[in-house]
């Protein structure tokens, strides 16, 4: 069966896969990875670039000698550890604490005698750590600002504070658990991770309301003919929307999972692998999260609702229409 078969049939409720009826095998998934996430959050813990802690970086063209590199910060600065990454094929860069300027010409010179490169070849430059407090304050705060219109936004459009809910539960959920992967490969956390964070819970959001929005069209016909519950109508609006939210998913995967590959195996450390990891791992959480997170969660809150135990008791009765159900689940 193809795809756009099994869409079909997913569509027309010929077939159906019970999502919202399992959805404490998905709470408890999810659960899980926002544990484990938030406990490599804790240990080993994210590891910051200098942009949000302060320091000096030191930039060699020409050559990818780490060893090198290394030794020619630690006879200027007996004691420290720097961070030494290549990039590229021929380039290294230096992290260290935040040096003087005497310190910064040390090593510069340094650098430019024990990896055999021109002085051109080495660029250098520093960050207070209140400059990298003022960056920390503002992703914090672009952060805040976003959530907040979401919940805004989402009450309105749809009208239900329980969409907006758990519409941010998901977000909380793809952000810990895409944190979480950042901490555990050892990844820094730079402005352009901020930038692919916020990007990633955008994608997110628009894959939930995709999917929100089939659950009111839905729900609204039930509620209207009484012939399916709002469980078996939420249900139904993840079956219709699934197999456009997969296809979406790994087509937007595809080139990320390029740039990513490019970014860290052939150009080494840089804005480009910051930015793909948050964004591959964040488009594929974020796709989980729609599907088995959301829409599951807004079916567990609106089940406490009057009118929603009216509806589901009527259905059961047998009044209004007769009932229609989605399909048997596979």
């Amino acid at each position: 069966m193809g795809m756009a078969q099994l869409g079909n049939r997913l569509y027309t409720g010929e077939s159906s896969f019970d999502f919202v009826g399992r959805r404490k095998l998905w709470f408890l998934i999810a659960a899980a990875l926002v544990l484990v996430s938030a406990v490599l959050l804790v240990k080993p813990g994210l590891t910051y670039g200098i942009e949000f802690e302060g320091g000096s970086e030191f930039r060699v063209t020409g050559s990818s000698d780490v060893d090198a590199a290394r030794e020619a910060v630690e006879s200027v600065l007996p004691g420290t550890v720097p961070t030494v990454t290549t990039v590229g094929s021929d380039g290294v860069r230096v992290q260290t604490e935040t040096v003087t300027t005497g310190e910064l010409d040390e090593i510069r010179s340094g650098l430019v005698e024990r990896l055999g490169v021109p002085d051109t070849a080495v660029t250098s430059s520093s960050i207070g750590p209140s400059w990298g407090q003022d960056v920390t304050d503002k992703a914090l705060t672009g952060l805040v600002v976003f959530l907040v219109i979401v919940s805004i936004v989402m009450t309105l459009y749809f009208r239900a504070w329980t969409m907006a809910v758990a519409s941010l539960v998901a977000l909380f959920h793809d952000l810990v658990i895409t944190a979480g992967v950042y901490a555990l490969v050892g990844f820094e956390v730079t402005p352009a991770s901020v930038i692919g964070f916020l990007t990633i819970l955008g994608y997110s959001l628009y894959d939930t309301v995709v999917v929100f929005d089939k659950v009111r069209e839905n729900t609204e016909a039930a509620f209207a003919k009484k012939d399916r519950t709002f469980r078996d109508a939420a249900n139904l609006a993840i079956n219709q929307t699934v197999v456009r939210s997969v296809n979406t998913t790994v087509v937007a995967l595809l080139p990320v999972a390029a740039i990513l590959f490019i970014g860290d195996l052939l150009l080494g450390a840089g804005t480009l692998r910051d930015i793909s990891l948050a964004l591959f791992v964040g488009m594929l959480v974020g796709a989980y999260s729609s599907i088995f997170v959301a829409t599951p969660l807004l079916a567990a809150l609106r089940s406490r609702e009057a009118k929603v135990q009216e509806l589901d008791r009527a259905v059961r009765d047998g009044a209004g229409a007769t009932a229609v159900t989605a399909g048997g689940a596979v």
